[in-house]
């Protein structure tokens, strides 16, 4: 087993730890990417090498120490070594979401005083060309993919490649400079400046020291270790905290080998290929994943329809007595692991936003190792998980070390309070921000924002944001993101807003699964057009309607819903509807949708909508619909007291 802390005691940042990765296994495999439908191989060595090109090359460009490098587009080789070349330099490297907003990304480049940005191809030159003067900092743009860019003319512009020929000159010029730019960078120095996934409109910069990273990596490892012989396909953004834990502390550190898909499109097909020993994914791909599956199941024959019902039944039952079904593995879960590519999966988790316990189950029974983490962008990510045999759907587990410690705060009668937490290796603050920081912790201890309690067992219960949590006009509480996580269990749902707060009953406003009912409703000969088409019909409605009684019949009283209806569009982050991480943003769905809102609590049957929606290309629609509402009977509080 490899000595985690005594690896961080050797070498204490990311540049650090690769040179001494390239020195002591400069021959075996770091990373892999999928190009041209071809798997590429890099070993520890080319790794180093393209760092080491890419950091003498910013370096050549006037780049230095303090300096903020951007970096945007999907998961790379170019991606990682871009950031672990900027901290060779002594910069910081601020990750930008592939498919953030103009406003957004305009913000965060001018607010971090971006000097240049490593862009991956045509499709981000085109958005940070098009920024222009709203990003005055902004000298250089580095491009690795160079399909397209000939009709480019623009000084600030510069190929990945000649970028790294640039740096090979100056280390021919300055023999030992980059290994003197590396024996410099400190692990207490700002690394990243890391974006929370935050409700409002401009998230902050969380400031995040290398060496605290690593040191939080050792405890996670020494929690759930991991070693050369571990494959991970690195599918989630790369600005998220999470997945730079994975593909660059935890990658540097216990040296497993990262995997990077060639396209969004044909992730599944080249994660199969990999086969990966773990993964993590965000709910939204466990749940889509649960849902496709179920798709699968409706186009198939009576009889596999028949053995998909017996081995899930088998399965669960075997589950809830702390079991694995033989039988279910035989008729079903052997061949669904291998069609997701889950054969060899020894550990798999989900972070980021709460998993409804229906689909982990789900999965759990497929024999898939699934574990809930939880945590925070200021915490360095996840600092809770399960333990291999204490697994609790309704938990997120126990802290990882006993340096970490968390507590909950003024809790009520039930134990319910907020979530503090505090251990040795958090951020440093927000970049440019003390207010903000000195709000969020207080003696030490970070404020989560989360409710929460401990169970019997010692292990955490996160319940919902403290600020989501609320209570009808009849005094009875729920948590909206509970009921959520439910509906989205259902093929057929793809996000749900449950609304109360404040008002007599519960409602919801949901979002219908496209990909999926458009195929069932061409099975059913049911001709529609859009979305918002497909979204109005009366057979949609009536499938929907099924989907949230049963729902209904699993929960309290009190907490069913009475009246829902189906929204002519999809929730999007472009729209600032739902975070990138996709939690969804209350405040701006109760502003965005008042007038819908007002009409399922006014007893309306019916909501007339005339409004424009724009997409990413800039172009609009112009919907006029009219949205059905279904009413499930009497109030929650009435059926409670019957």
């Amino acid at each position: 087993m490899i000595d985690y802390a005594g690896r961080v005691a050797q070498a204490d940042t990311f540049p650090k730890l690769l040179r001494l990765n390239a020195r002591e296994f400069g021959g075996e495999i770091a990373l892999r990417e999928k190009d041209l439908g071809l798997w590429r191989v890099f070993s520890w060595a080319d790794y180093q090498t393209r760092v080491h090109d890419f950091a003498l090359g910013m370096l050549e460009l006037g780049l230095t120490r303090g300096d903020v490098i951007g970096i945007i587009g999907d998961n790379r080789p170019d991606w990682v070594a871009a950031e672990i070349a900027t901290h060779a330099i002594g910069a910081m490297s601020l990750g930008l979401y592939r498919d953030v907003l103009d406003e957004e990304a305009a913000y965060l480049l001018t607010y971090g005083a971006a000097k240049l940005v490593f862009a991956e191809d045509e499709e981000q030159v085109d958005k940070l060309l098009g920024l222009a003067d709203r990003v005055p900092n902004l000298e250089h743009i580095v491009y690795s993919d160079p399909r397209g860019m000939r009709k480019y003319d623009d000084s600030r512009l510069i190929p990945a490649d000649r970028l790294a020929a640039m740096g090979r000159d100056r280390a021919a010029r300055e023999p030992g400079l980059y290994d003197r730019l590396v024996d410099a960078t400190q692990g207490g120095d700002v690394a990243i400046l890391c974006t929370t996934s935050g409700t409002t409109a401009h998230p902050k910069l969380a400031m995040l020291a290398a060496g605290r990273i690593l040191k939080h990596c050792a405890t996670y490892l020494s929690f759930d270790p991991k070693g050369p012989e571990d494959e991970y396909v690195s599918v989630l953004p790369l600005p998220w905290i999470m997945e730079q834990v994975y593909a660059l502390g935890k990658g540097l550190l216990c040296r497993m080998k990262v995997n990077f898909v060639e396209e969004p499109d044909t992730m599944m097909n080249d994660f199969r290929e990999i086969a990966p020993t773990f993964v993590l994914f965000a709910p939204r791909v466990w749940e889509g994943l649960a849902a496709d599956v179920r798709a699968r199941v409706m186009d198939a024959s009576p009889l596999k329809q028949r053995l998909y019902e017996t081995g899930m039944k088998a399965g669960l039952a075997a589950l809830a007595e702390g079991k694995h079904s033989g039988f279910a593995d035989a008729v079903l879960f052997r061949a669904l692991r291998d069609r997701l590519g889950f054969t060899r999966l020894r550990s798999a988790a989900t972070g980021g936003a709460a998993l409804g316990p229906d689909t982990f189950k789900f999965f759990r029974a497929m024999g898939v190792p699934l574990r809930t983490l939880y945590g925070q962008t200021e915490l360095l990510g996840a600092y809770t998980l399960h333990r291999p045999d204490e697994v609790d759907p309704d938990t997120t587990g126990v802290p990882m070390g006993p340096e970490i410690e968390i507590k909950v705060e003024n809790p009520d009668v039930q134990g319910i309070g907020e979530i503090v937490v505090r251990h040795p290796n958090m951020y440093l603050g927000y970049y440019k921000n003390e207010e903000a920081s000195a709000a969020d912790m207080k003696d030490g201890w970070m404020q989560s924002g989360d409710a929460g309690y401990f169970n019997a067992k010692g292990q955490l219960v996160v319940i919902d944001r403290i600020k989501d949590l609320a209570e009808t006009s009849h005094g009875e509480k729920f948590s909206p993101q509970y009921i959520e996580n439910k509906l989205k269990f259902s093929p057929y749902v793809a996000e749900a807003v449950v609304l109360g707060a404040g008002r007599e009953r519960l409602a919801a406003m949901i979002c219908i699964r496209y990909s999926i009912i458009s195929k069932w409703a061409e099975k059913k000969r049911i001709a529609f057009t859009t979305y918002s088409d497909l979204s109005s019909r009366p057979e949609v409605y009536e499938m929907l309607r099924s989907e949230v009684e049963t729902v209904n019949a699993t929960l309290p009283a009190a907490q069913r819903i009475s009246r829902f209806l189906l929204l002519y569009k999809e929730l999007d982050a472009d729209d600032g509807e739902l975070t990138r991480t996709r939690k969804v943003r209350r405040t701006v769905i109760n502003e965005k949708y008042a007038d819908i809102i007002d009409g399922i609590y006014g007893g309306k049957s019916d909501i007339p909508v005339d409004t424009v929606i724009q997409f990413q290309d800039g172009t609009t629609q112009r919907i006029r619909t009219s949205l059905k509402v279904v009413d499930l009977g009497l109030p929650a509080h009435a059926e409670a007291a019957e």
